[in-house]
């Protein structure tokens, strides 16, 4: 089994060009299942097995997200025991599966946006970095990993954009505004003005910046404002999304951007604005219900 395993994920490598987050992800996932059915075989996977498994998720204190994740993972593992002929039944055929709810994004106001952009550098070795690095999360709204893997010849100082390999290594142009590219140029040439193909961001060591790097300079950096939020670099994203549409972008634009193969992911956000919407409606309008 831990063999079909393996190929599965050399498949996913190679054909579905998935991410490096999840393939870890899928392989925990999986081990995590054989370790309920110790001795299983690929060809006696079953509903019984299928049934138990969800509701061992299902009774512990995971996150709805990771259990659904863990579904998936064996849900594309039996879709591929069954294409290479190693199952010939679908055990999920008839099994109920826990459905996705979709909360709204947290995402900081404009005012929360400023407090932390304008919080203080600091004399630490990496302050410029620091700052170039989080004016670029706000500005583009890229994802920690897209961060961590841009190299100094993704900018393009002359257009004001930066090119991003998202998730399936999609290539995207996005924008970026000029204050972020003004802290880059300060940034890159307190490094000695480095090659194209050297990291855009680096650790004391010069090595490329790891996605946890990022992470934790984005928690060391929100410290130092005044600000009392848990905030993540995903934040970052939500808020880039949100303040667009609440300035009036189009959702297809956006869509773009953020690099959303599907539309309905992106329109998430519409919720969050619909609800500023009504504030200013409410506040108004003679008739909105505002005082």
């Amino acid at each position: 089994m831990r063999l079909q395993v393996e190929r599965f994920l050399t498949r996913l490598r190679a054909a579905k060009n998935r991410s490096p987050h999840t393939l870890r992800a899928y392989r925990a996932d999986l081990e995590y299942f054989l370790a309920q059915f110790a001795g299983l075989m690929p060809g006696d996977v079953d509903r019984s097995h299928v049934r138990r498994y969800l509701a061992e998720l299902q009774s512990g204190d995971s996150a709805r997200a990771t259990v659904l994740r863990k579904v998936s993972a064996l849900r594309s593992f039996v879709g591929f025991l069954r294409s290479e002929g190693n199952l010939n039944r679908d055990p999920f055929l008839g099994v109920p599966i826990p459905k996705r709810t979709r909360s709204l994004p947290k995402f900081l106001t404009e005012s929360e946006m400023d407090e932390i952009l304008n919080a203080p550098n600091g004399a630490d070795p990496g302050a410029e970095r620091d700052r170039a690095l989080i004016e670029l999360l706000y500005s583009s709204g890229l994802r920690r990993a897209e961060v961590a893997s841009l190299n100094v010849g993704d900018v393009d100082f002359l257009s004001g954009t930066v090119r991003v390999f998202g998730k399936g290594s999609k290539e995207r142009i996005v924008p970026v505004g000029e204050k972020a590219l003004t802290c880059l140029r300060v940034y890159i040439r307190s490094r000695g003005s480095p090659g194209d193909g050297e990291p855009l961001f680096a650790n004391l060591r010069g090595v490329r910046i790891s996605q946890d790097g990022v992470m934790f300079l984005v928690r060391r950096w929100i410290k130092r404002s005044s600000l009392s939020k848990k905030v993540t670099p995903h934040v970052f994203r939500h808020s880039f999304a949100t303040h667009l549409l609440n300035h009036g972008c189009d959702i297809r634009v956006v869509q773009e951007m953020l690099g959303h193969a599907s539309l309905r992911t992106t329109q998430i956000y519409t919720h969050v604005s619909l609800d500023r919407l009504r504030e200013v409606y409410k506040g108004a309008h003679p008739r909105g219900g505002g005082q």
